[in-house]
């Protein structure tokens, strides 16, 4: 009796491994690649001719699309739209919709640049101050080690607030796998108590000073824009802000002046109501407008949920359980979940118990397409992604690499 089991193929690079050992011809791949899994794609506010236009369409290919049951009465004028469909079928739906009025022309260009950046496994490249450049690869994020020259910080505070220690950690994390160190003068854990600019600068300036010229990176985790400006004239090549560029009104212009890539980082006075990764894309839209506006480029731009940012324990959560839908938004993602307090929440950890249950937010975030991991334990990070590379071949081998223009 012929074996029957159950294969797990959730993207082109799975189906067409399996396509290939079953002995596919190689010109049947490309076409037999897109059935091999489904897909479900959300549209927001569709008008109620479209929603019915757009399930005819998707039944046409023996697919599906899911809307608000009031539309079919005509007693609504909008719904949302669930398209569900293979990933071949969900393609053919944007050749469909080609020449469609109500706006589904659109549309159907949005879900065909969805669906190719689900597709894609293709190198990211992350344009950095002093013609620095940070390549990243699905699967084997780039590791941002944590290195907070401060006394209150909620994990390590006070561990490296002498700047001799501080750069001496940092230089160790760069030998442990860090491609970018984060050098943070200010604490920003609830309740933090604010340092003035000054103070700011007098624990960043001799660390990064000692950091300088390295291989690794230097990102500088400041909200203030006159710290931003020195740190990037000292060599600083990330600015991480945690708020997005929605703080200080003069750091996107500081940004640009010093030519660094920009963290947008998600971040709320106060908790938003409803479904959280829409208020994170929404937030995400609107910082990366502010920085085109001041003059930084595409390629300059990461993306960070927040985690613990302006969110409530179980909204954190919910976060890290829809990664992939934030891996889908189309800019690098980082995940910055260390040792944190929905950590503590979720597993019932005190913060010096925390490092597995860490590593294993890592490793199922590196799945879902994080980019950069920022992280206190590299050494132990490196390892368990390398673990988890070996068991996903179809991840690639790049190890988020640094290089000069």
């Amino acid at each position: 009796m012929p074996a029957i089991r159950w294969l797990n193929i959730h993207n082109i690079p799975a189906a067409t491994a399996a396509l290939r050992a079953v002995g596919v011809d190689p010109r049947g791949i490309p076409l037999m690649a897109g059935k091999a899994f489904s897909r479900a794609v959300l549209v927001s506010s569709v008008s109620a001719p479209a929603a019915l236009i757009l399930k005819q369409a998707m039944l046409s290919f023996s697919g599906d699309a899911a809307i608000h049951r009031d539309v079919i009465t005509g007693g609504r004028q909008e719904s949302d739209v669930l398209l569900l469909g293979s990933h071949k079928q969900l393609l053919a739906l944007e050749q469909k919709l080609r020449g469609q009025p109500f706006g589904l022309r659109s549309i159907g260009a949005a879900v065909g640049d969805l669906l190719r950046k689900l597709a894609e496994r293709r190198e990211r490249v992350v344009c950095c101050g002093g013609g620095r450049r940070l390549r990243l690869e699905r699967g084997r994020p780039a590791l941002m080690g944590i290195l907070n020259v401060t006394p209150d910080s909620f994990s390590d505070g006070g561990s490296y607030a002498n700047a001799a220690a501080a750069a001496a950690r940092g230089l160790e994390m760069e030998e442990e796998g860090a491609g970018v160190i984060d050098v943070g003068g200010e604490s920003t854990r609830p309740g933090y108590r604010p340092v003035g600019a000054a103070e700011e600068w007098e624990r960043l300036e001799p660390v990064l000073a000692a950091l300088r010229g390295r291989g690794a990176l230097i990102s500088v985790d400041t909200q203030k824009a006159a710290v931003a400006a020195k740190a990037l004239a000292a060599g600083a090549h990330i600015l991480n802000d945690i708020w997005g560029l929605r703080g200080d009104p003069e750091m996107a212009d500081a940004a640009a002046a010093g030519g660094a890539a920009v963290v947008l980082t998600h971040n709320r006075a106060a908790p938003a109501a409803g479904d959280v990764v829409a208020d994170i894309m929404r937030f995400w839209d609107e910082s990366a407008e502010i920085a085109l506006k001041a003059g930084l480029p595409p390629e300059a731009l990461i993306a960070d949920p927040g985690i613990g940012f302006g969110k409530t324990a179980a909204q954190s959560l919910e976060t890290l359980r829809r990664l992939e839908e934030l891996a889908a938004y189309g800019l690098p993602l980082l995940l910055a979940a260390s040792r944190k307090s929905v950590i503590g929440h979720a597993a019932g950890l005190g913060v010096e118990h925390r490092l597995e249950a860490t590593l294993a937010v890592s490793v199922l975030a590196a799945s879902a397409g994080a980019d950069i991991l920022r992280v206190h334990d590299v050494a132990a990070h490196r390892r368990a992604l390398d673990m988890a590379a070996a068991m996903r071949p179809e991840w690639g081998s790049g190890e988020g690499e640094t290089d000069d223009q």
